[in-house]
């Protein structure tokens, strides 16, 4: 199997398992739906609920008790990770090839996705 096939498989295996998740957590807050006051702030377009302010650990822990909301938070964290995913198996392929130039250009795009995802957050506290 060749590069493209298991970025292409990666890519797919990562939008389809998050629209899942998704899906999941929306019929979840159908048939479960939470109390009536957390229902409100997240309809609300000027709502206070920060998703920064909640931990992976907690939207693990909320899946697995079938919280709706977390289920789709879950879903969105597994899109977002879809890509960084897809650049370290095409890392891996590239140091493989003994390819030193993609394997530059993907370390600086990867170290790009990382400092946006957990560096910048901090700084905008």
């Amino acid at each position: 199997m060749d590069l493209e096939d298991v970025i292409g498989y990666t890519l797919r295996i990562g939008v389809i398992t998050s629209v899942a998740l998704i899906a999941a957590g929306v019929v979840l807050l159908v048939v479960r739906p939470p109390a009536p006051h957390v229902l409100q702030q997240l309809s609300d377009p000027h709502s206070l609920i920060n998703t920064s302010l909640i931990s992976p650990a907690q939207v693990l822990s909320g899946s697995a008790e079938l919280n709706g909301i977390d289920v789709i938070l879950l879903g969105l964290i597994v899109l977002i990770a879809t890509p960084v995913l897809t650049l370290a198996t095409g890392m891996v392929q590239f140091i493989r090839e003994r390819n030193r130039i993609y394997v530059i250009i993907t370390s600086i795009v990867l170290f790009n996705l990382f400092f946006a995802i957990f560096i910048i957050p901090i700084l905008i506290k």
